[in-house]
């Protein structure tokens, strides 16, 4: 009995203690889901909450945006997205859609004067065209625009204006930010040539102008090209005023020139180095290229030449057992001459020598081009510009007179046709007609040594008379056919004439602009043909510019006959 009660006993001991557990773990589970449930309820809270401020945080961007917009627009507010694309131009002009001008008419953006345009990149994951200092905030710059005519959702970006949005790389869809601003009036610009040479070019700041003539605004740290003939030089914009974007339409900008960064861009063109006159130059050219010099003619030295009391030697010796060359010489406005363009040139074969006198009617005071062309192999030279007196002329006069014919009985060689005494006649002919040989070549007859008519020959084409030695060069340089880029195929010497007077190709220096340009073809009215106007000149002349006398407004190219007719002006 006893032992059924104390067993009674524990079974319900333990049964109370498993429920006292069971009660515990369900307090415990009821606490940790209420602590489960308060977090995620402040999670919930919490990103409700990061959801609004985000979302206040965007409108507030996006009002600060428009204000900005309205600010920087004058009133005006246009923003696209657009995927550029790229178009021809050779300034800073853009073309937009269609769309674009109906929303810029509605918002009477063209009663505002030009449209100017700010274009930042989109930044996107993958793309590798932004500088690791520069990521997420993109590059922009500005341009006008000069028609819209783009597909829908594209923007049509000239070479100028996707070479600064996009420097480095492409990205695969590159999307522009297009947003209307209104821009100041520049009046102060400073420019870095990225090679050295562009201050060489002549009247270097009118061909800046000519090429700023197809720019509406300038950005700083923009990087346009000016373009000399077939040389091409870039400039960097280090500062502008009164602002870093500036318009440049219808202005007058003070531009300063800083010297070239010449860690930029490392290049082996054409760079024109200094020749003073009695001192040499050593170098050395490859073949198929030039090394470039210039020299001056002053005003003091030009009276000296003219004068026939003196005379320039360009003189270049070649270190034995080096290439060969070839010089070409050339006045500026054509700093580099070439093969094809120059005014004097010598092809000896070895050391060369050029003599530059008050008979050259080209010469004149004023600054002129040196080329050393390598015609063969690698060549080491000296090069040197000497001003030579002429002294010698009245020696050289002086013996020419004293060695006329004597009053004496003289008789004609039969062999070399001199004129020997008679007395002497009979040694001198057996002796000429041992040593001796004439040239039978029609039109040559040169009296030769018999050890050196055999290296004596006429050129097929020409028919001049070389040694045999120099008749491979000769055939090479001036009877191998050159291809003129107008696409003319011509003889050396025909070619020379063609590119400076025929060529349409053939640079020029305007005469209303002073930049060196294309002649291009013939002027298409009449009456510019008559003035002798070129295709550029006569576009360029219409443009107009006030009046000295009236302040009216004048074509250019027709300001000489208005100061004749109206103002009995010469």
């Amino acid at each position: 009995m006893d032992f059924e009660l104390r067993r009674a006993r524990e079974k319900l001991d333990k049964e109370q203690k498993e429920r006292k557990q069971r009660a515990r773990q369900k307090l415990e589970r009821e606490r940790k889901a209420k602590e489960e449930a308060k977090k995620q309820r402040e999670a919930i809270d919490a990103e409700r909450s990061r959801r609004l401020f985000d979302a206040a945080q965007a409108q507030l961007k996006v009002d600060q945006q428009m204000q900005e917009s309205l600010l920087v627009g004058r009133g005006i507010m246009f923003y696209r997205v657009l995927e550029a694309v790229r178009c021809q131009g050779s300034g800073d002009k853009i073309k937009l859609p269609a769309s674009c001008f109906s929303e810029l008419q509605d918002q009477n953006a063209f009663d505002q004067g030009p449209l100017y345009f700010k274009l930042s990149t989109v930044h996107q994951e993958g793309s590798s065209e932004m500088i690791d200092a520069d990521k997420g905030k993109g590059r922009s710059t500005h341009s006008g625009v000069l028609e819209f005519t783009a597909d829908e959702g594209f923007v049509g970006l000239p070479p100028h204006v996707w070479q600064n949005l996009f420097p480095v790389d492409t990205p695969n869809i590159p999307l522009i930010e297009v947003r209307y601003v209104w821009l100041p009036k520049g009046t102060y610009a400073k420019l870095q040539p990225l090679r050295v040479g562009f201050s060489d070019l002549p009247n270097h700041k009118a061909i800046l102008e000519t090429s700023l003539r197809q720019h509406a605004t300038l950005s700083e740290d923009d990087i346009f090209t000016v373009n000399y003939g077939e040389l091409v030089y870039k400039l960097q914009v280090l500062e502008l005023k009164p602002s870093s974007s500036v318009s440049v339409l219808e202005t007058d900008i003070e531009v300063d020139i800083v010297g070239a960064d010449t860690d930029s861009e490392k290049t082996h063109e054409n760079v024109l180095k200094p020749l003073t006159f009695g001192t040499s130059e050593s170098g050395t050219v490859d073949e198929g290229h030039y090394s470039y010099y210039k020299f001056s003619i002053d005003n003091d030295t030009w009276e000296k030449i003219a004068s026939g009391d003196a005379k320039i030697e360009v003189k270049i010796e070649a270190e034995p057992n080096s290439g060969d060359t070839d010089i070409y010489i050339s006045k500026h406005p054509l700093i580099f001459p070439t093969r094809h363009q120059h005014e004097w040139s010598s092809h000896d074969i070895g050391s060369k020598v050029l003599i530059l006198s008050s008979k050259d009617k080209s010469l004149e005071a004023g600054t002129y081009s040196v080329g050393v062309y390598g015609f063969k192999g690698t060549t080491k030279y000296q090069v040197s510009v000497n001003v030579q007196g002429d002294s010698n002329r009245t020696v050289g006069q002086q013996a020419a007179s004293s060695s006329s014919p004597m009053e004496m009985d003289t008789v004609e060689c039969k062999n070399c046709k001199r004129y020997i005494p008679s007395r002497t006649i009979g040694l001198h002919e057996a002796y000429c007609s041992r040593h001796n040989v004439v040239c039978q070549h029609a039109g040559c007859g040169v009296v030769l040594r018999v050890e050196e008519a055999k290296n004596h020959v006429h050129c097929p084409k020409c028919e001049q008379a070389f040694h045999h030695g120099e008749m491979e060069k000769h055939m090479k340089v001036f009877h191998e056919p050159l291809h003129c880029p107008c696409g003319i195929v011509l003889e050396k010497e025909e070619m020379v004439q063609h590119q400076a007077s025929v060529c349409p190709l053939r640079l020029i220096a305007c005469r209303f602009c002073g930049d060196m340009v294309q002649a291009g073809s013939s002027a298409i009215d009449v009456r510019d043909r008559m003035r002798g106007l070129s295709e550029h000149e006569s576009a360029c002349g219409s443009r107009t510019a006030p009046c000295d006398s009236c302040g009216r407004s004048v074509m250019l190219k027709e300001m000489d006959i208005h100061r004749v007719a109206v103002h009995q002006k010469n």
